[in-house]
């Protein structure tokens, strides 16, 4: 895969050109409607040149990889499918195979569809030298770390649904937020029933958010009146236990925030009481924590979450690392690397690296300019922050430290706007970091925004883990 930086002078046709890429492929792998309308800095995810093949009436795995003379193995993980996935009828599929012409050479092979030479020949049982003869059909591996990759959602429509079911084969668990506590112990549940049918048929396992999310913030005194009381605890364990095992959630995600600094050892001693309840029954623990930088980081936020007691104790944790730029701040990059890293380096000193979860954003914020202590960005999908950039003629940034993209523009009444957001570059890095710190994943807040790049690009960096 490759991505393309649109400069001036750029045609998507000329793109194609020298990619050797349909144009239509990356029309749509990237959402443009129109190819007029490439927008300076833009980045383009390019896929490589394979062959596609439509699913028709009778075909199997096994019939397909035999037409093409490559293995069903290569077809799934190339597809992100399963041996045992359903086709239907019209499936697109990517057939990871290339048919020698005269002239090619492996290392041009390999550069095309960026694999390895050694990788070609092991997987095409290539002789001494190499040997490869026009005509010959060569399977191009595929090969990616496999990770534990989390969603969550906020949303419970039928589009919400619909892309449970177009993202699912990319997603290992799917979070619903969220089951809100009250103080006597009970829970109040979301609309959780409306998803949790889709993501069973894409056999993404839920999870079950516990939050002291009340009227729009979280509460301190709600977390409190559950930490500082054993006997509601236990009816909070015991509404979780029933709740997992009704709807058919694998496990529990618990973000507890804003807990009193003097409560610290309280919530570690409730995830202890949770995960010996829940472990032997087979059900996960797990917890989302603030980005921090050391064990001594002040503030309401960062105090009672603690790194080493949390990573001993539950099965995974999620860091999110996002939000540096927010709605109700000034204008920055949501999460920019070179601070993200610094969490994550941090982290992996107290929480062991097959337990530590990434936090991903999928959105980005448009800021009025100046910006005015008080007043609150619009949060917009990266999708949108293009199409905007397009329709106020803004030239796209990139911001090498922060690896993220950002633009200036003036709206009709010539009020200035800076926009900052995600694309396929900045996913790209933040899924290199992942790997680099042999991360257990990644989790993204929050599945729904329009942002077609980043499943590509997901698609051929990692291996999504299922259960």
């Amino acid at each position: 895969m490759h991505i393309h930086v649109v400069q001036r002078g750029d045609s998507l046709w000329g793109i194609a050109h020298h990619y050797g890429v349909e144009l239509q492929v990356i029309m749509s792998e990237n959402d443009v409607r129109d190819p007029n309308s490439l927008v300076i800095g833009q980045a383009l995810v390019i896929s490589p040149p394979f062959l596609r093949y439509r699913v028709q009436q009778g075909d199997t795995l096994y019939l397909i990889a035999g037409r093409w003379d490559t293995s069903v193995q290569a077809i799934v993980d190339r597809n992100n499918l399963e041996k045992s996935s359903y086709l239907y009828i019209g499936q697109e599929l990517i057939i990871p195979v290339h048919v020698v012409h005269p002239g090619d050479s492996l290392y041009m092979i390999s550069i095309k569809y960026g694999a390895t030479i050694n990788g070609i020949a092991e997987e095409n049982n290539l002789s001494s030298g190499y040997k490869i003869y026009p005509g010959q059909k060569l399977t191009i591996p595929f090969e990616r770390p496999i990770k534990e990759i989390n969603a969550y959602i906020s949303s419970y429509t039928p589009a919400i649904q619909r892309e449970i079911h177009s993202k699912g084969h990319y997603l290992t668990y799917l979070t619903p937020f969220s089951y809100t506590i009250n103080k006597d112990g009970t829970l109040n549940p979301p609309k959780d029933e409306a998803v949790l049918p889709a993501a069973k048929a894409e056999s993404i396992s839920p999870l079950m958010v516990v939050t002291n999310f009340q009227n729009g913030t979280f509460s301190t005194e709600l977390i409190s009146a559950v930490l500082s009381n054993t006997n509601i605890q236990t009816k909070l364990l015991n509404t979780i236990l029933t709740t997992l095992r009704s709807k058919g959630y694998k496990g529990v995600n618990f973000d507890f925030e804003y807990i009193s600094p003097s409560e610290k050892e309280a919530y570690n001693q409730f995830l202890r009481r949770t995960v010996s309840l829940f472990k032997p029954l087979g059900f996960i623990t797990s917890t989302a924590l603030a980005p921090k930088l050391s064990a001594e980081q002040k503030g309401i936020l960062y105090e009672a979450h603690d790194y080493r007691a949390h990573g001993e104790i539950v099965d995974f944790v999620i860091v999110m690392t996002y939000e540096w730029g927010w709605s109700g701040g000034k204008p920055m990059a949501v999460a920019p690397l070179s601070e993200v890293k610094k969490v994550l380096e941090y982290a992996l000193t107290e929480i062991p690296a097959n337990k530590l979860v990434m936090g991903v954003p999928l959105y980005g914020y448009d800021w009025k300019l100046p910006f005015v202590q008080g007043t609150n960005a619009q949060t917009v999908s990266p999708q949108e922050a293009v199409d905007r950039a397009r329709r106020y003629g803004a030239s796209i940034q990139y911001d090498e430290k922060a690896q993220s993209p950002f633009y200036y523009y003036y709206d009709e009444n010539r009020t200035q706007h800076v926009v900052w957001f995600e694309d396929a570059r900045s996913v790209q890095a933040k899924y290199t970091a992942a790997k680099r710190y042999h991360l257990r994943g990644i989790s993204y807040w929050l599945l729904g925004p329009a942002f077609p790049q980043n499943w590509y690009v997901l698609q051929n960096e990692i291996k999504p883990k299922k259960y």
